[in-house]
């Protein structure tokens, strides 16, 4: 019993390295006849064809026996189940549902309790492919599934490992629920989970534990990355956990998936043209108080602000809890714009009120002048009048002054404050 329980322990501890070992080897067209060199089969493919036909003699005679359908076991011990997932692709992250889309590449090994054959009789053959519907095979199901497929044709087969293992390979296309933090959007990093663990067995009946290190899944995934597309894959961690059913614990493998999102496009589409917006608000400043475009030109700007806030709608979700900081920057640019145009309502209408006094003024003297009117008030009256339209316009003339100085500075402290906390 001590030394069934030792060599299983020691093929639970290898087993990814005997797994890679092969997989090396099939990648250097190295034949399992070269890494277990065996003198009868060199060149005997009959040979080799008896021993693969042995082999699964001795496969279906232990499925005949019905173990296969049992759980195995290792004296009392859980089934020990590894596995092992590579993100191959990041399709879409859907932020309004707050959901991601990935493909992975799965692969999972267990123990099946089959006995070992004696693979230097059998020309070196340690691998064996059977039908999955022979064996027992792990109930693993994702705990954030929304939907699951199959990336291609599923493999009806499984490969069995003369060390008493089962691999089975499978390209996924998932779906997951994944909580989202868009505060920073377009600069963020999100991180998903992606949870494996048994639909009915308990941790003294299972256990779930990864194959390979974390630091390798992250570097193989990078590798196998088929597109660059708006996210950046930046690490894959692996973390054990505990889940309670029905009062029972249960094994649980969490995937913690982060990303990071390319923020080129929004930059150039949203972030870019309303920082050139509050710049030609700044520069409409130059243009003459009196006259009707400045403020027609400023009003097209608040247009054009509104039309980008209505395409930021349809990106971000609306039960974000925070406001994200994108919406926090469109949002006040167009409340300064909104402001600067009032400003310029003002200024118009002090400059009109201003010119009306003059225009007076310039009238009453053009009729004493004449002599068309003789009870016009003498010319001490037409100067004052005349101070009076100048007074008007020099309080324009201040308050525009003074509102643009106030308008350069709190743009220029709204941006600074803004972008460091932005993009730290």
């Amino acid at each position: 019993m001590v030394k069934s329980l030792t060599c299983s322990y020691l093929f639970t501890m290898y087993l990814h390295w005997l797994i890679l070992l092969f997989s090396t080897a099939e990648t250097l067209n190295v034949s399992e006849t070269e890494l277990y060199a065996d003198m009868d089969c060199n060149g005997h493919p009959e040979i080799y064809r008896e021993s693969y036909t042995t082999i699964y003699e001795f496969i279906l005679n232990f499925t005949n026996s019905k173990e296969t359908y049992k759980r195995p076991f290792i004296d009392g011990y859980p089934s020990f189940v590894f596995v092992d997932m590579y993100v191959t692709s990041i399709a879409a992250v859907n932020e309004k549902a707050q959901s991601l889309s990935t493909q992975v590449k799965m692969m999972t090994a267990w123990y099946n309790g089959i006995p070992l054959w004696m693979y230097s009789k059998q020309c070196g053959i340690t691998r064996f492919q059977a039908s999955k519907e022979m064996f027992w095979t792990p109930d693993i199901l994702i705990k954030e599934s929304i939907k699951t497929d199959y990336g291609t044709t599923p493999s009806p087969y499984v490969q069995l490992q003369m060390w008493e293992f089962s691999v089975s390979i499978d390209i996924l296309t998932l779906t997951t629920a994944c909580r989202m933090d868009l505060y920073k959007f377009p600069f963020d990093t999100q991180i998903c989970n992606i949870t494996f663990q048994s639909a009915v067995h308990t941790n003294k009946e299972l256990t779930i534990d990864p194959l390979s290190k974390a630091q390798n899944i992250t570097q193989d995934s990078k590798n196998l990355l088929a597109a660059q597309g708006e996210w950046e894959l930046l690490l894959i961690n692996t973390s054990k956990a505990h889940a309670t059913v029905l009062g029972d614990l249960q094994d649980v493998l969490v995937y913690q998936i982060t990303i990071k999102r390319r923020p080129l496009l929004y930059v150039i589409n949203i972030i870019i043209p309303v920082f050139f917006f509050i710049v030609l608000d700044v520069a409409s400043f130059f243009i003459e108080a009196d006259g009707a475009d400045k403020l027609s030109f400023k009003v097209t700007l608040l247009l054009a602000i509104s039309v980008l806030l209505l395409m930021l709608n349809d990106t971000l979700p609306s039960t974000a809890d925070r406001i994200p900081l994108i919406g926090v920057y469109c949002s006040v640019i167009f409340s300064l714009i909104g402001i600067s145009i009032l400003e310029t309502i003002l200024v118009n209408y002090l400059m009109a009120k201003g010119a009306q006094r003059r225009s007076a003024a310039l009238m009453e003297t053009t009729a004493a002048v004449t002599g068309r009117d003789d009870s016009l008030p003498d010319s001490v009256r037409d100067e004052n009048e005349m101070n009076f339209s100048l007074h008007w316009v020099g309080v324009a003339r201040i308050t525009d002054v003074a509102f643009f100085i106030l308008y350069i500075i709190t743009i220029i402290a709204f941006l600074s404050g803004l972008g460091k906390h932005w993009i730290s």
